[in-house]
């Protein structure tokens, strides 16, 4: 496919073939709840889908919704988690927040909202809350993989019940994802702040912070600032060998997200002691055809660490 920017194929997985219709009087495959409330942003509310299957396995997989940083309802592609939900799996789709609105801290700190409010609820939706995946393509990728090695244990004193849970996932599997900004392509490339990206995807990285004094968002523009905040959200920075397990696939021509963001947060993975893979798909760009074969691969590990041994 051409290199030109598709927000289209940049949407989570949206690329996959929608479900076929069941024959009438067949009882349906799924059930859907759209826009169930898991917090609020100033003033607005961040909603997710539900997505049960007719015979439930106990699992669950949060599909992060977010390609190029842009989110929106209308993005949840049901085809992109069918392997899931033939398999028993109850899927979320995320919608964490959308750029030019939020930054990628604010959108990362969204997300978590919704794994604790997931896991809070886990009993009304039949899912064990210790057995939770993550997963997502592109900026969807990098959201999943910042949950995945930076979750956290949630604040007991939280005055909601709900950020008092664990925002720690047990297994991901991702598509080309981004993983670390002070070294894209090769070691030395650094994007911080706006720096070096598309100008479609500019809003997500131009990074603010209140001014009390006026009381406006400002623009940040301290370089060490906004190098620790670039760190912040390069999930290779925060792996540790307590991770989960972690699946990524990527093609060897990406022309949007170089292959060696995948290889080098493969090599850091298991560096430190981290079960994970990486699977290279041949002449693959930024998507593929026959992706939906690739989404079996995803379900499978789900099914290898997610189910009781």
């Amino acid at each position: 496919m051409p290199r030109r920017v598709s927000f289209a194929l940049l949407v989570t997985l949206s690329v996959l073939p929608a479900r076929p219709a069941t024959a009438a009087g067949d009882p349906p495959a799924f059930t859907r709840t759209e826009d169930v409330v898991y917090g609020r942003r100033d003033g607005m509310a961040l909603t997710l889908d539900v997505f049960r299957p007719a015979k439930p396995n106990g699992l669950g997989v949060i599909q992060v919704i977010s390609g190029g940083y842009f989110a929106a309802h209308e993005m949840i592609q049901p085809g992109s988690i069918r392997p899931l939900l033939d398999r028993g799996y109850t899927v979320f789709a995320v919608v964490p927040g959308s750029q030019p609105r939020y930054q990628v801290p604010e959108i990362e700190k969204n997300l978590n909202r919704a794994v604790r409010f997931i896991r809070h609820n886990a009993k009304a939706y039949g899912i064990d809350p210790n057995r939770i995946g993550i997963t997502g393509g592109s900026a969807g990728g990098n959201l999943s993989l910042l949950v995945a090695t930076a979750g956290d244990a949630g604040d007991p004193k939280a005055r909601d019940p709900i950020d008092r849970e664990s925002s720690r996932v047990q297994a991901a599997a991702v598509f080309f994802p981004l993983t670390d900004l002070l070294n894209w392509g090769k070691p030395g490339v650094e994007h911080v702040g706006t720096q070096g990206h598309p100008q479609p995807f500019k809003a997500a990285f131009d990074h603010r912070e209140m001014d009390r004094a006026k009381g406006t968002a400002e623009r940040i523009t301290d370089p060490e600032k906004l190098r620790a905040i670039t760190k912040g959200i390069s999930p290779i920075y925060a792996v540790t060998p307590d991770d989960p397990p972690i699946l990524l696939i990527h093609g060897d021509r990406d022309g949007l997200v170089p292959l060696q963001q995948s290889e080098s947060f493969l090599k850091a993975l298991r560096a430190a002691g981290v079960k994970a893979e990486l699977s290279v798909k041949p002449g693959g760009d930024h998507g593929w055809p026959g992706m939906e074969k690739d989404t079996e691969r995803m379900a499978d590990w789900f099914d290898t660490y997610l189910k009781a041994k």
